[in-house]
């Protein structure tokens, strides 16, 4: 399985990987200690371009991949779960990193990383969680009854060969995605042309439409409170503020950690929504880098 070159932006290369015979989209910058970067939900290693060139001149080797359904990656039709996303993870270290590394997670990019140094610590040095999700979907029980009858009439609509197309192609339209980005992102200027044409392309692929559907029907995987324990490595928790999809209160349970005497440091992102690492870029890059300087 061997990388190669795709096309060149003006700030890393996209290399691809054959995984399980599919082809995986990933970047590589910089020299030193690895770490890799795991986006969210929709997105892909571009939400990342205002911070890997940084990380990489911080004397960091930096990887960033689209998770299997998303960016530039394959998106064949089967079931998409954490532990899917957890194996590629664990192969892609096995293959290219081949080091202790750190995982930087966004949303569910924060779930998989704590996932994968549970399942895999051996993989791991360290993890730096961002907005973290508690789960690839809200458990049933985390609902009362009626938005539970809500949610579960919406997933069936989502998941039909007659309504999901329907629905997918109205929530992924351009001005859908700029009012989304709206209500997550408490900096709207973030929100620009660039970003919305990075999420838009991907949903184009005749595939999406069926990850859009296996994600949201998919199972919400182990919950932090379960992964923790497994935990042995150290952890850096950046949230911000003003995020309305995971809120800030996520950030307690690392915080009653640290205060236990865990290996955990939880930084707040003022004036930041759901991905402070593109909105305000300059201070998540700097706790990044000084977190690492302390850990090294």
């Amino acid at each position: 399985m061997t990388a190669q070159l795709v096309s060149t932006t003006n700030t890393f290369e996209k290399l691809t990987w054959n995984w399980q015979g599919n082809k995986i989209q990933y970047t590589v910058m910089g020299t030193g200690k690895p770490l890799l970067l795991l986006h969210g939900f929709g997105a892909s290693i571009g939400h990342w371009r205002k911070n890997i060139p940084v990380l990489a001149e911080g004397g960091y080797r930096v990887f960033a991949m689209d998770l299997l359904g998303f960016g530039g990656s394959d998106k064949p039709a089967r079931d998409y779960t954490i532990e899917v996303w957890a194996q590629q993870i664990k192969d892609f270290w096995a293959e290219h990193i081949k080091e202790p590394m750190v995982l930087v997670g966004n949303s569910i990019g924060g779930l998989l990383a704590l996932t994968a140094i549970a399942e895999f610590p051996e993989i791991a040095a360290g993890g730096i969680l961002i907005n973290s999700a508690g789960g690839l979907n809200h458990r049933p029980e985390e609902f009362n009854l009626p938005l539970r009858l809500v949610m579960g009439a919406f997933t069936k609509l989502v998941s039909s060969p007659l309504t999901g197309k329907f629905i997918f192609n109205n929530i992924r339209q351009k001005h859908r995605l700029r009012r989304t980005l709206y209500q997550v992102y408490s900096d709207r200027a973030a929100v620009t042309d660039e970003l919305i044409e990075m999420l838009y392309e991907p949903s184009c692929h005749p595939g999406a439409q069926q990850v859009f559907a296996s994600v949201l029907t998919a199972p919400a995987g182990s919950s932090p409170q379960e992964l923790l324990p497994r935990v042995k490595h150290p952890l850096l928790i950046l949230w911000g503020e003003k995020d309305p999809w995971t809120p800030i209160s996520g950030a307690k349970i690392y915080q009653e950690l640290a205060q236990n005497g865990g290996d955990v440091e939880v930084y707040p992102i003022p004036n930041a929504g759901h991905c402070p690492h593109d909105e305000n870029p300059k201070m998540v890059n700097e706790l990044i880098l000084q977190w690492l300087s302390r850990k090294d």
